[in-house]
């Protein structure tokens, strides 16, 4: 006799009719869906053809029950992150720590009231890039007749445009490859949060050879390798 033949019949049976008690095959028959359910622990080895995989499935009991940590940004799987960020209109990128996308995830509700502001978009560059950013908006000086018409106050010819905002970031000292990506992270931020009606100039600052500081050819110094300046509409 075979030992699945041997094993004890499933708890479930105490759930039906007497009659069913006396039929050994019910007993055994149940067993797939106490597994299933419940999470039955036994011995049987998944998948079958695999003998160094042993999986033991989670009973839908269980799922259900834990179904609140699948809300939790800090508490939910990996796999389920994506789809978590989907409920607030989100898409991860898939190059980000899984520590960033936990952390991101769970202040974006917070973050959208702040949506459209100086200070949201230089704390979502610094989560997003390895460089520290700046923005700097020039001043902007309309003349009005008793508003802003006193010479050498508050007012001067030749103001900066108005709508525009200039960022500056300084990329650490890494392969150009990881250089350009941060730069298409940044421009794919800005242009995600910034408001429709402004239009921007992006610096990125590259490590230059300084003796002493940043020097070394092939560890800390990069030949070749100029800031690229672009204005986007």
């Amino acid at each position: 006799m075979s030992s699945r033949a041997t094993r004890s019949p499933s708890q479930l049976l105490d759930y039906l009719p007497e009659l069913y008690h006396t039929e050994p095959f019910i007993g055994q028959l149940l067993l797939a869906f106490e597994k299933i359910l419940l999470g039955l622990q036994d011995d049987l080895e998944f998948p079958p053809l695999n003998k160094e995989i042993k999986f033991q499935p989670q009973g839908l009991e269980t799922t259900i029950a834990e179904i609140a940590t699948l809300f939790d940004p800090q508490e939910t799987p990996k796999d389920f992150l994506s789809w978590l960020a989907g409920w607030t209109a989100l898409s991860l990128r898939a190059d980000l720590e899984e520590g960033v996308q936990r952390d991101f995830i769970a202040s974006i509700v917070q973050r959208y009231r702040f949506r459209g502001t100086k200070e949201n978009l230089i704390q979502l560059l610094k989560i997003f890039t390895v460089g520290e950013p700046t923005i700097k908006e020039p001043v902007v000086s309309a003349f009005q007749v008793g508003v802003s018409s006193a010479v050498g106050q508050n007012t001067y010819v030749g103001g900066g445009p108005a709508h525009f905002f200039e960022i500056t970031i300084a990329l650490s000292r890494d392969s150009p490859q990881e250089q350009a990506k941060q730069e298409a992270i940044a421009r794919s931020i800005i242009e995600l949060e910034k408001p429709a009606h402004t239009y921007y100039q992006l610096n990125i600052e590259f490590p230059s050879m300084q003796i002493g500081e940043h020097s070394t050819v092939g560890v800390d110094t990069l030949l070749g390798i100029a800031a690229k300046t672009k204005t986007d509409n």
